[in-house]
This record gives structure tokens, C-alpha cells and sequence, in this order.
């Protein structure tokens, strides 16, 4: 039995009745979202005093991220370890990464089929040279066409600690599927050390279910800064551009992952329900990273198997990157549209191409994907990248929106892989959606 099932109501005879609710505003959720409607405000009415909460979400951000790569060690190892069937293992990773390719490569698609109907760039008339040139030095210098060779070999760590260290999450990942193979062909002779895994993993959730009390301070401080610094005016122009980003992103979620859901036994309503306080979150801090513990806890408790969980979705992060995918390439054609750059046919279908790639593993850190945006327009030289400037101011909103949809993408490919699996039917999926909402934390 795992920790998240240790931490249910007994259901057994004799089990003492189960404790009354907490009260509505003890809820994490209504506390972030409180939290986020006093950031609001404080960002509107004294931006200087908003900017300065900044480190309150910069905190958070770092606590959840320090154990991030032990979580995914623990979890993959540990699952991998116990799977009497490696098959299944590797059955489980190949339907993963195939579902992986086709809903980005999709979402690739989206925003390109998108940025061509709407135009949300035509009219702005740009000229590049026009344009605060230094502002893009620094991205510039970051951003480079990574080819397929490149992408392979950055996946092996240089030393084992040296994955962890960086916090790589596909490095960590490598080494963890390594470590658990090697503990499966030991047999026995490895119980020990699972054992150990099994209590450090437990501990660590734990530390996770601790830090998780400060979400509404991190939310607090991470919206208040976004809202100080940048304020609403801030979006000028440039406000069809989010509109037509966030409408799509919506779409995408309800329409295209809803029927995803619907087609795997549940409903997409009933699932963002479910993870509603990680949404909250990403939304506040603007990053996916930050949900990643409790995401793969919650989907645990929904009844994915520990080694299920533990791979699909540390993987998700890198390859399965939905959001991204929306954003690079309507953002692509934004610029170009802005500075009147025709791009042909064939051009298109280049950025297209090279995003595919440059998109994977820009889900979890905030600006990522904007620097991998930079590396796949070098490919079109017509687009001057001066003209990415456009986009600086409006950044922090649009990562958002990106890190909303890389998260909710993964929570859905999760289920979905247990469901191909047959790990859990339809009426148990349905029935702990409703049940177990907010059990994670609201048991500790």
C-alpha cells in the first residue's frame, strides 16, 4: 500500500467514522485564490510594494524545486524495481512517447493553422530597425538550433551527481530508469535498498505536503510581482495577440484534450476540478515545475500505478509539450506578420519542422520557451530577431498560459496511459475524481 493510500479513511469495520470536512475557506485552493485576488489588488493600487513580494514567490518556487529531482529518483526507481514485468515497462514508455509526439506535434499544428486564419499580427507595420536591439542580446546568446544529435547526447548527465546539481529533469530521469533496471535484475539481494527508497519517498512527500501550506504566499507573491512590474496596461497592443494565444489555449484544453478524456471514460471538467489548487498555482508562479510533486501524488491517488506515474510524467515534461507547441509557432507568425515578412509555404513548414525539436524540455522553467522560440526563428533568416523584442514586454503573461496547458497536458496523458494499461476502469476513474478531490492535501 503506498502513502497515498495510507493516508485515506479507513473503510474498513470498525474504522472510527471519518472526520468532518475542514471549513470552505481552509481549503488550500481558497486560499490561493484569495491570495491571488489580494496580489491583484496590491499590484493595481501600490506596484512598488507588489514588486517587492517577489521573493516570496521565488522561494516557493525554489522549495518545490529542490526536490523535484529526488522525487522523480524515488518514484521511477522504486516503480521501475517493483514491476515483476519489464515488458510493461517499456510498453508503458513507448505508448507515452507516442502519444507524447502526436498531441504536441498537434498543438504545433494548431498554432500554425491558427496565426494564418486570425493574423493577430497584421497591421502592427514594425519596422525591425525601429526596435530596442540590446533588450534580445541576452536571449540571442542563449538561443541555439539544437539538432537531433545535440538533443541525444545532451541527455546523458556528465556524472550522475551532476544531473541532480543542474536539477535536469531528463538527465535524472535517465539515470533513475538505469538505476531501477539495475535493482529489478538484482531480484532480492535489492530489497533493502527499495525499502530505503520506499521511506525516503514517503519523507519526501511529506516535505512536499509541508511546503505545499506556504502556496498561498508563493501565489501571493508571485502574481503581485507580475501585476506590479507589468501591470495590465502593460498589454497595449498586444492584447489581441494574448487574446487569440489564450483563446486557443482554451480550445485546445476543452476541445481537443476534452475529447482525449471523454474518449479515455472521463470528463475534462471533472478532472480540472480535480487538480484545481495546481492550476491555481502554475497560474500564480508561472511555472508547471511547481505542480509537478503534487500533480504525480494526485495522479497516484487517482489510482495510476507509482511506476506509471513516475514515468509518464517526469517524460511529459520534456516531450510532451503542448502549450509550448501553441505558442511558438502563433508566436512565430505574430512576428512576422508584425514586420511584414512573407513567409512561404516551405518556410512555414521549416519552423514547423525545427520547433518539433527546439520545443522539447521548455515546459518546466519560465523563459525557456521564449529562448527556444529565438533558436527556431534563426532558421528563417527573413524574420529579423530584433522583432522578438515585440514579445518581451508580454512574456510573463504568455508563459502562463504555456506552463497551464504543459501541466493539465500531462495530467491527461497520465490517465489516458493508465487507461490503455487497464490499470483502473472507467467507474473507479470517474468515481475518485469526485471522491479524492483535494485529499492530498487536505489528509495531511
Amino acid at each position: 500500500m503506498s502513502s497515498l493510500d495510507a493516508s485515506l479513511p479507513s473503510a474498513s469495520a470498525g474504522a472510527p467514522p471519518a472526520p468532518r470536512g475542514k471549513p470552505f475557506y481552509a481549503n488550500l485552493w481558497v486560499q490561493v485564490l484569495v491570495a491571488i485576488a489580494f496580489a491583484l489588488l496590491l499590484g493595481h493600487f501600490s506596484p512598488a510594494k507588489a514588486i517587492a513580494m517577489k521573493p516570496l514567490g521565488d522561494a516557493f518556487i525554489r522549495l518545490i524545486a529542490m526536490v523535484i529531482t529526488l522525487i522523480i529518483f524515488c518514484t521511477v526507481v522504486s516503480g521501475i524495481a517493483g514491476v515483476q514485468d519489464m515488458k510493461k515497462v517499456g510498453r508503458v514508455g513507448g505508448k507515452a512517447l507516442l502519444y507524447f509526439e502526436l498531441v504536441s506535434t498537434f498543438a504545433l499544428l494548431l498554432g500554425l493553422t491558427v496565426g494564418n486564419l486570425v493574423k493577430p499580427g497584421a497591421g502592427f507595420n514594425i519596422d525591425p530597425a525601429s526596435l530596442d536591439v540590446k533588450s534580445m542580446a541576452d536571449y540571442a546568446g542563449q538561443a541555439k538550433a539544437q539538432g537531433v544529435t545535440e538533443f541525444l547526447m545532451h541527455i546523458i548527465p556528465t556524472t550522475v551527481v551532476d544531473a541532480f546539481a543542474k536539477g535536469d529533469i531528463l538527465q535524472v530521469l535517465l539515470v533513475s530508469i538505469l538505476f531501477g533496471f539495475a535493482l529489478s535484475a538484482l531480484g532480492a539481494r535489492a530489497k533493502p535498498l527499495l525499502d530505503l527508497l520506499d521511506s525516503l519517498t514517503r519523507a519526501i512527500f511529506k516535505i512536499v505536503n509541508m511546503l505545499m501550506k506556504f502556496a498561498p504566499l508563493g501565489a501571493f507573491g508571485g502574481m503581485a510581482f507580475t501585476v506590479g512590474k507589468y501591470g495590465f496596461s502593460a498589454l497595449g497592443p498586444l492584447v489581441k495577440l494574448i487574446a487569440v494565444f489564450y483563446a486557443t489555449c482554451t480550445a485546445f484544453v476543452l476541445i481537443v484534450l476534452g475529447a482525449i478524456a471523454a474518449a479515455a471514460g472521463f470528463g475534462i471538467f471533472k478532472f480540472l476540478a480535480y487538480i484545481r489548487e495546481e492550476i491555481l498555482i502554475v497560474a500564480a508562479v508561472n511555472t508547471s515545475e511547481a505542480a509537478l510533486p503534487t500533480l504525480m501524488e494526485k495522479l497516484e491517488l487517482l489510482g495510476c500505478s507509482r511506476s506509471l506515474v513516475g514515468l509518464v510524467v517526469p517524460s511529459g515534461y520534456i516531450f510532451n509539450t503542448d502549450g509550448t507547441g501553441l505558442y511558438m509557432t502563433l508566436a512565430a507568425l505574430f512576428v512576422a506578420q508584425a514586420t511584414n515578412t512573407h513567409l512561404t509555404a516551405m518556410q512555414q513548414l521549416t519552423i514547423f519542422a525545427v520547433a518539433t525539436l527546439t520545443s522539447k524540455g521548455a515546459s518546466g522553467v519560465s523563459g525557456a520557451s521564449f529562448i527556444a522560440l529565438v533558436a527556431t526563428l534563426t532558421v528563417v533568416p527573413t524574420i529579423p530577431v530584433a522583432s522578438m523584442a515585440l514579445l518581451l514586454g508580454i512574456e510573463r503573461f504568455m508563459s502562463t498560459g504555456r506552463a497551464l496547458v504543459n501541466m493539465i497536458g500531462n495530467g491527461v496523458a497520465t490517465v489516458v496511459v493508465a487507461r490503455w494499461e487497464k490499470e483502473l476502469d472507467r467507474a473507479t476513474l470517474n468515481r475518485n475524481l469526485v471522491e479524492r478531490r483535494g485529499k492530498v492535501i487536505e489528509s495531511q
